[in-house]
C-alpha cells in the first residue's frame, strides 16, 4: 500500500493531475501583443478578442463550444423571409443602474458597424441596413438579404458592448502586483438569476499576455495553467512528453491558412503560373515538419462541403501525382521566366514552426525552378502569409477577405461584381447559383494559395475545466471562471 501511495503522489507531480478544479485562481497566459490585446481597438487580434468578450457583452456570445448563446438578449425570433431578427433584451441595468433599453444598445451597435466600414468584418455585415427599436427593451436588425450567420456575427467580440463605468461585465478587470486579474461579476450584474453562495463556485482568471516562447516556458514552469492562442508557426514549440504535465488540445478550425498573392507582377502576373506555384506545393510535407496528427491539407480557398450538398467542388488535381504537377509547374514558370530562375520573397512570421515551413517551401519550390526568400515585411514580400479564423462558417466570408476595396494584395474585380450582384439579387436560388459562380471565380484567379485548414492549439492542465475545442478557436474566460458543481 505504501508503494502505491508513493506511485500515486509521484504520478501526480509529474502530470499535475491531482490539482484541485477549484484550487486558488487560474492562471491563463494568451499568446499574443501584451499592449494590443488591452487596448480598445477596432478589428482585434485573438488576445484582445478573449479580453473584449471578458469585460464586454454583446446582444449574444459565443459559450466553450463555440455556439452561439444569449447576451443581452434573451431570446429572439428571425422571420419566415430571413431579413429581419428581432431580440428581447433581458430584465436588469447596466452595471452603473442605468436602464437597459433598446436605444442604449442600438446607439452603441450603430456606432459599431459605422467603426468597421472599410474593414472585412464591415464586408461580412453590410446586408445590415437598419437597427431600430421596437419597444423598450425590443430591437430589430433589417437585412438587405437574408443573413443566416448574423447571429455568429454579433457574437463577435468587436460588436460586444462595453459599459460606461468602470463596472465591466461579464468580468471586472483589475490589475494586482502587476498583473491582470478578472473577477466574475455577481449573477444579477450579468443578468441572471441570485444563486446563494454563488462566491464558492468561481474562481479568479489570472491572466498574461506573452509571446509564445515565454507563454510555454511559463506553462512548462507550472506558472500557468492554461495557453491559449496557438498557431501553426508556434507549433513546435508545444512539444510534449508522456509524462509531462501538458496536454496539446488542438481546435478543429476552420478560416484560411496559406499565402496571399500581393503583387501581379513578374511570374504572378498569370493565373497560370500562380497556379503553377500551388501545384507543386506537397501540402501534407510542407506542414509534416510540425508532427500535427490528423491535419488534412486542401488546395481549395473555400473548403468543399462548406457551400452545402450541391457544392459541386471537390479536390483539384486528383488524377495527378505530385510529380506530374510539378512537371507541369516547370514548364509553366519556365515559359513565363524565358528560362532563367525567378526569385519571389515571401513574408512569414520567423518562430520556431514558421522557419520549418518556410525551409520546405523552399525547399518544395526549387524543384519547379523558382527562387523563395525570406521578405524583411509586408511590404516587400510578393507572397504574403495569410492564418486567420472565419467569423462565421459560410463562403462569403472567404470571398471578403480578399475584396478589392480592402487593397491587401491582388484581388478579383470580376469576384467582387458577383458578389455585389448577390447582394441586390431577392431570390434564394439565384443567390445561391450567384455565390457558387463568385466561389469558382475566385478560385480560377489563384491570388490565394491555400494548405489546408488554420492550425490553432492550447496547452491545457488537467484542473482546468470549462475548455472546449471548437471551430472559432475561441474559449471565453468567463466560462473559464466558473467552477463545476
Amino acid at each position: 500500500m505504501q508503494i502505491r501511495l508513493l506511485l500515486l503522489i509521484l504520478s501526480c507531480a509529474l502530470i499535475g493531475a491531482c490539482v484541485a478544479a477549484d484550487d486558488g485562481p487560474l492562471d491563463v497566459a494568451i499568446i499574443g501583443n501584451e499592449e494590443a490585446a488591452f487596448t480598445d481597438g477596432l478589428m482585434l487580434d485573438p488576445a484582445a478578442q478573449h479580453v473584449r468578450a471578458a469585460t464586454s457583452v454583446g446582444l449574444v456570445v459565443r459559450d466553450e463550444a463555440g455556439l452561439v448563446a444569449p447576451g443581452l438578449a434573451n431570446r429572439w425570433i428571425v422571420t419566415d423571409d430571413g431579413r429581419s431578427y428581432v431580440f428581447r433584451l433581458r430584465d436588469g441595468d447596466w452595471p452603473d443602474g442605468r436602464p437597459l433599453t433598446a436605444e442604449s444598445v442600438r446607439r452603441q451597435l450603430e456606432s459599431r458597424l459605422k467603426a468597421l466600414e472599410g474593414t472585412t468584418l464591415g464586408l461580412d455585415l453590410s446586408p445590415i441596413d437598419e437597427v431600430r427599436t421596437m419597444a423598450e427593451r425590443v430591437i430589430e436588425f433589417r437585412l438587405s438579404v437574408p443573413m443566416p450567420y448574423l447571429l455568429e456575427l454579433l457574437a463577435q467580440p468587436e460588436l460586444a458592448i462595453t459599459p460606461t463605468d468602470e463596472k465591466s461585465i461579464p468580468m471586472q478587470l483589475v490589475r494586482i502586483n502587476e498583473r491582470e486579474s478578472l473577477d466574475l461579476a455577481s449573477p444579477a450584474r450579468r443578468g441572471l438569476p441570485m444563486v446563494e453562495n454563488w462566491q464558492d463556485w468561481v474562481r479568479r482568471v489570472e491572466l498574461r499576455v506573452l509571446p509564445a516562447r515565454e507563454a510555454v516556458d511559463e506553462f512548462n514552469n507550472g506558472d500557468v495553467d492554461l495557453v491559449l492562442g496557438g498557431s501553426a508557426v508556434d507549433f513546435s514549440m508545444a512539444e510534449v512528453g508522456a509524462l509531462s504535465r501538458a496536454t496539446v488540445r488542438l481546435d478543429p478550425a476552420i478560416g484560411l491558412f496559406g499565402l496571399h498573392v500581393r503583387r501581379g507582377e513578374g511570374v504572378l502576373a498569370a493565373a497560370s503560373t500562380r497556379e503553377a506555384l500551388s501545384l507543386a506545393i506537397d501540402r501534407q510535407a510542407l506542414v509534416g515538419a510540425l508532427n500535427i496528427g490528423g491535419w488534412v491539407a486542401s488546395n481549395r480557398v473555400v473548403p468543399v462541403g462548406l457551400m452545402g450538398e450541391e457544392d459541386p467542388r471537390q479536390e483539384r488535381w486528383q488524377d495527378l501525382s505530385i510529380e506530374e504537377r510539378r512537371a507541369v509547374a516547370s514548364q509553366r514558370i519556365a515559359a513565363a521566366s524565358g528560362g532563367a530562375a525567378p526569385t519571389l520573397a515571401v513574408w512569414l512570421p520567423q518562430d520556431a514552426s514558421g522557419i520549418l515551413i518556410f525551409e520546405e517551401l523552399q525547399r518544395q519550390l526549387t524543384q519547379i525552378g523558382v527562387t523563395l526568400t525570406q521578405a524583411e515585411d509586408r511590404a516587400s514580400a510578393d507572397l504574403v502569409w495569410r492564418d486567420r479564423i472565419a467569423r462565421f462558417r459560410g463562403a462569403r466570408w472567404f470571398l471578403n477577405q480578399f475584396n478589392c476595396s480592402l487593397g491587401q494584395g491582388l484581388c478579383s474585380t470580376a469576384t467582387d461584381a458577383r458578389m455585389n450582384e448577390y447582394l441586390a439579387t431577392g431570390d434564394q436560388t439565384a443567390r445561391e447559383e450567384i455565390l457558387l459562380g463568385a466561389v469558382s471565380e475566385f478560385e480560377s484567379e489563384h491570388v490565394f494559395i491555400p494548405f489546408g485548414a488554420p492550425i490553432r492549439w492550447s496547452l491545457v492542465r488537467s484542473n482546468v475545466t470549462g475548455f472546449e475545442p471548437n471551430s472559432w478557436a475561441f474559449h471565453p474566460l468567463p466560462g473559464l471562471a466558473e467552477i463545476p458543481k
